[in-house]
């Protein structure tokens, strides 16, 4: 009798904490999202598991969209605990969370990473201005103060002093946080060189954006969210370039090299304190209902915000991971354990 009384009790507290019908609360983590994200939330997950001794946490790698539209689909054991993002979350998104009843979602900035365009480490050196990264790559340009379709088919037709490569570059799909992350920092920041762009944008960024942010068919490879598959066919495709995360330059600098962009070469030291043009934040964000019910998320959550992961010199940034200053690692440490929601995004 006893014994039926706990089950009850229990699944009672699902019901509660998930606001829907009890259900038999998950024994692992499950995170999902971000292909730049995925390797350092791996290595969690493999330490959290050693230390812990409990189930190893389940990480998939579908993109920043992919994994907070999952994550956004409901609440309990059928969706993720965890979204991995290389970008911050979207109004838009964290209102389609609210719709599904995914409420009191926690951010956790985790560290930096930057957006590097590589080549083979054989080719040639690209020494890229942001304007050159817009009229190579943006399905539109501004020729003659008006927006055509992009007629460029090699870099030195842009730029004196570039390559005389064919404009062919594999990189993230829409799906993916370091696309949204390369079209605002190099796409839409190139464009706004140009007056005329810049004044658009002032004016009504909606039709700045849809000029501006689509990238062109004949030149950009959609290449999935495999960054190490690019990296792979930047050796096997010379002239060609890559765009992904610095973890995966920083692990393959004996096959490929990064471009300078604005006269600077993408390091550690340059994402960091933020001279290098295409630096970014990475982010988890948690669901608050899931802790105490999926096992492990907490102390998941603490492996990941500890000084050992993500503090300077911690075993994530010989992954790749830029860490954070230390006040504000210690503010995100303190963070997942107060566990305050995060308020509605601006945009």
């Amino acid at each position: 009798m006893a014994k039926k009384a706990l089950l009850a009790c229990a699944a009672a507290s699902a019901t509660l904490a998930f606001g829907a019908p009890a259900f038999a609360a998950r024994d692992y983590v499950w995170a999902a999202g971000s292909s730049t994200v995925f390797p350092f939330s791996t290595r969690v997950a493999e330490n959290y598991a050693k230390k812990t001794g409990k189930k190893s946490p389940k990480i998939e790698s579908l993109g920043t969209g992919g994994g907070i539209k999952l994550f956004c689909g409901g609440v309990g054991d059928a969706f993720p605990d965890i979204a991995n993002a290389s970008r911050p979350m979207k109004k838009s998104e964290f209102d389609a969370c609210a719709a599904k009843g995914v409420k009191d979602i926690v951010q956790i900035k985790i560290g930096f990473d930057g957006i590097v365009v590589a080549t083979d480490k054989d080719g040639a050196d690209y020494n890229f201005k942001t304007e050159h990264l817009y009229l190579g790559l943006a399905a539109n340009v501004l020729r003659q103060g008006k927006f055509v379709k992009n007629p460029y088919t090699t870099w030195d037709e842009i730029g004196a002093g570039l390559p005389g490569n064919r404009i062919q570059v594999y990189g993230p799909p829409p799906t993916s946080g370091t696309r949204d992350a390369w079209v605002e920092l190099a796409i839409e920041a190139g464009a706004r060189k140009y007056p005329t762009a810049d004044e658009l944008r002032s004016n009504n960024e909606k039709k700045f954006k849809e000029l501006v942010d689509p990238m062109r068919k004949d030149g950009w490879i959609d290449a999935g969210e495999n960054d190490n598959a690019i990296v792979g066919t930047l050796t096997k495709t010379p002239g060609s370039l890559g765009v992904f995360g610095w973890s995966y330059l920083e692990e393959n600098m004996d096959k490929i090299k990064g471009a300078s962009v604005n006269g600077v070469k993408p390091s550690a030291g340059s994402i960091s304190d933020g001279s290098y043009p295409l630096a970014r934040s990475l982010y988890i964000y948690v669901k608050k209902s899931h802790i105490g019910v999926t096992q492990g998320l907490q102390d998941y959550l603490n492996e990941f915000v500890s000084d050992a992961a993500t503090g300077r010199g911690g075993y994530l940034q010989s992954r790749g991971l830029i860490p954070l200053p230390a006040g504000q690692h210690d503010g995100q440490k303190a963070a997942a354990q107060k566990l305050t929601p995060m308020a509605r995004p601006a945009s």
